[in-house]
């Protein structure tokens, strides 16, 4: 199932697609699309209650605002240099284990929201990447086990200033990725049944109508099941967290023989297979 919510910013709503691409308000049936639904039992039943009930449900007029498809995601993970040829145009090894740092929360925003560029940034780039989000408590939890953690799938924009994460970062990339509106999230949280191989999505990320990364999850370094069982060994994973797990090659700052890096104005459009697609705005800090 494809839940998602909608409305002005801090005022969203749950809702559904259908199978004709509609959206369906279910706030009749669930308040708000939260980490409390998302255990194992809770989301099972609420997809049946919201199946049976699906034809009955107001269908949504117009083509409103989308929200993060998550409410309160109490923690927003990131992996850097998750694929090899994206470590090769960053000029790094591949990583002997997986690389981990930590958006802010301010970060998050709609998956057709503007995104503000920061005040006296040249370098701010783009990043397509898988997001995971987990559904019940996850600590040490096995490679075989890991999906089991995983109560669905979305889109991440990882939006990087450079100069920040690289040149300021004293080794915390965290200055470069956290500025407002650098996490673009959605459109739909899709359940993991819908996605039986994680493995096997094609990603792509557009430019101003120009294709710039046109990737696949199957060539990630570390998979999810790593990844979530790699995580769990150092943190406690919680229902809501969110996992942004890498992106493909061409990010702007790996282009040669002159980087190119996002300008107001500019324009991106972010999609992976089964999980939708964004579309930003890059607009003036104010």
């Amino acid at each position: 199932m494809k839940f998602l919510r909608y409305g002005p910013k801090g005022k969203e709503k749950p809702g559904v697609v259908d199978g004709d691409g509609r959206i369906r308000d279910i706030s009749s049936i669930v308040d708000d699309i939260t980490p409390e639904i998302l255990g194992p039992s809770q989301l099972s039943a609420l997809t049946k209650d919201v199946k049976a009930k699906l034809a009955n449900l107001p269908v949504v007029a117009g083509k409103p605002r989308l929200g993060v498809p998550l409410a309160r995601i109490p923690n927003l993970i990131c992996i850097g240099l998750n694929f090899a040829d994206h470590a090769a145009e960053a000029g790094q090894p591949i990583p002997a284990e997986p690389i981990i740092f930590f958006k802010h929360s301010c970060a998050l925003t709609g998956p057709n929201d503007n995104v503000p560029i920061p005040r006296g940034s040249e370098h701010t780039d783009w990043e397509c990447e898988l997001a995971v989000i987990i559904g019940r408590t996850a600590r040490y939890v096995s490679k075989e086990d890991a999906l089991k953690y995983v109560a669905g799938y979305t889109i991440c924009n990882d939006v990087s200033e450079r100069h920040y994460q690289i040149k300021r970062s004293a080794g915390q990339w965290s200055k470069g990725k956290s500025s407002p509106g650098f996490a673009p999230v959605g459109p739909w949280l899709v359940t993991k049944d819908e996605i039986p191989d994680p493995q096997k999505l094609k990603m792509t990320l557009d430019v101003n109508g120009k294709r710039m990364q046109n990737g696949s999850t199957s060539t990630m370094i570390f998979d999810v099941a790593t990844l979530v069982s790699h995580l769990s060994e150092f943190m406690t994973l919680m229902p809501g967290d969110l996992i942004s797990t890498g992106t493909p090659p061409g990010v702007g700052s790996g282009i040669k023989p002159k980087p190119v890096f996002l300008r107001v104005g500019d324009s991106m459009d972010v999609a992976i297979e089964g999980l939708g697609s964004q579309h930003q705005k890059c607009v003036e800090t104010k």
